[in-house]
């Protein structure tokens, strides 16, 4: 099989392109830029195109395939070179399917814990050596690639409800048409897609549509708006419907233990209750992958989490400093609860990048409103450059502290002025969060949470 990929640069695509290469097929690229790590990695499997930019040479029709990316767009001179010549053209997310049609296909959705549930069933079934492909939103720990394909009877993926391409304007998870679905939770997110939370909820009635029969739904039962959204469904009357709420547990000196019975205390090394609501995700969804609780329970305690969720930049006896990829209202709320809980006796900071267009938009922004009320001190940073780049009008302080709803609140828009306020704290009993979907304007976290620990 020849597959061009347009816009092979992205976090998906280019994972998808080294998947298909270790698959055996020819696959070549093209993009306008292409940054870390998709350069290195594309790279070190000789798929890094030889320049950057566009070239209909690329376009032959010798081609079986184009992939096309979201970063693209519906004028690119390759993509009308390929409608010209009629050679089939896929989103990922379609591909993905056509990989995937003969396996059982379980997917992960939601607002929030997409890519945590994920990990947890792929960190089970590699530890009891299952047979399995996968498509994930982060690189985790033991496996070399975010997408794996073979000839498993089984797939693992991770369901965006984003858009699938720049002429597939239908949500990714739309397109699998999963054999068992998870519903993690439903928190307005992508507003410059779906303008309202009504049009955005709707989008998960319909993944429930796209579910095969006799399928298998998992939802969390907790979330109000979702349970509602679950008991209002009138589709297929052969979907077996689970809910789910947080797996039972206690914290004791820092540490979190799973409560499997009155005898059975198992240490875990993540930690929160929105990571024991995706435990029971997990757990349900090992279940439809034929592995047995106890088969689970052995597995996960060695579990440590996706990457950018809750990492360690620094710690010694009486402080930690995370940062987290938390950036949407709900993501927030949870991981700076999940810190406070977990380390009850110490303060909390809390720092919170606004990066994303949702966030930064003035009609979605008081949704974030409380949900940094459960730290001690509370800080706001948004990097002027970014509102720039992206064609944004600035914030005021006073819009800042009245959309989340606290007076407490230390708003920053320099990375400069951010780190030099934070290096006046002394971190004794002490916590540190660091939350953004971003960089914080570049600053070398790492090194800030050394000097912090120093100070």
């Amino acid at each position: 099989m020849r597959v061009h990929f347009i816009a092979v640069g992205g976090a998906a695509m280019h994972n998808l392109a080294i998947a298909l290469h270790l698959k055996g097929f020819k696959v070549t690229g093209s993009d306008d830029v292409v940054f870390e790590p998709s350069k290195s990695r594309l790279a070190k499997h000789g798929l890094l195109p030889a320049e950057e930019g566009w070239n209909e040479a690329n376009i032959s029709d010798k081609l079986d395939a184009v992939i096309l990316g979201m970063h693209a767009k519906a004028d690119n001179p390759e993509l009308l070179k390929a409608q010209e010549l009629n050679i089939p053209i896929f989103s990922y997310p379609e591909y993905i399917y056509e990989q995937s049609k003969q396996k059982k296909r379980i997917v992960i959705g939601g607002s929030h814990g997409k890519t945590t549930i994920t990990s947890m069933i792929l960190h089970v079934l590699k530890y009891h050596k299952k047979d399995f492909d996968y498509l994930v939103g982060a690189q985790i720990e033991g496996f070399d690639n975010m997408v794996g394909l073979s000839d498993a009877p089984l797939i693992i993926i991770e369901g965006d409800e984003y858009l699938a391409s720049p002429i597939d304007r239908r949500p990714k998870f739309h397109l699998y048409k999963a054999h068992v679905g998870i519903i993690s939770g439903v928190a307005w997110d992508h507003i410059n897609v779906f303008p309202t939370f009504e049009n955005y909820k709707e989008q998960f009635t319909k993944f429930i549509d796209t579910i095969e029969p006799n399928g298998t739904l998992i939802y969390c039962e907790d979330d109000v708006a979702l349970k509602t959204l679950v008991s209002d469904y009138k589709g297929d009357k052969s979907l077996k419907v689970y809910p789910y709420q947080a797996h039972e547990a206690v914290i004791k000196s820092g540490k979190t233990f799973l409560l499997v019975n009155e005898n059975k205390k198992l240490p875990l090394e993540i930690f929160g209750a929105h990571n024991l609501m995706n435990l029971n995700a997990a757990r349900l969804a090992c279940l439809e992958a034929g592995i047995s609780n106890d088969e689970f329970y052995e597995a996960i305690q060695s579990f440590k989490g996706a990457a950018r969720r809750l990492e360690k930049l620094a710690e010694n006896d009486n402080t930690v400093i995370y940062k987290d990829f938390a950036h949407s209202p709900s993501k927030l709320k949870a991981t700076v609860g999940a810190v406070k809980e977990q380390y009850s006796e110490r303060k909390l900071i809390a720092c919170i990048e606004l990066h994303t267009f949702s966030s930064l938009n003035r009609n979605f922004l008081n949704e974030y409103a409380y949900t940094l009320n459960q730290a001690d001190y509370a800080i706001v940073f948004i990097d002027d450059k970014t509102l720039k780049q992206k064609g944004m009008q600035a914030f005021t302080e006073e819009e800042i502290l009245n959309a989340f709803k606290s007076k407490e609140i230390k708003f920053f828009n320099q990375p400069e002025k951010i780190k030099e306020h934070l290096l006046t704290f002394q971190l004794r009993d002490v916590n540190l969060l660091l939350m953004s979907s971003g960089n914080f304007g570049g600053i070398d976290l790492v090194t800030l949470a050394n000097k912090l620990l120093l100070n």
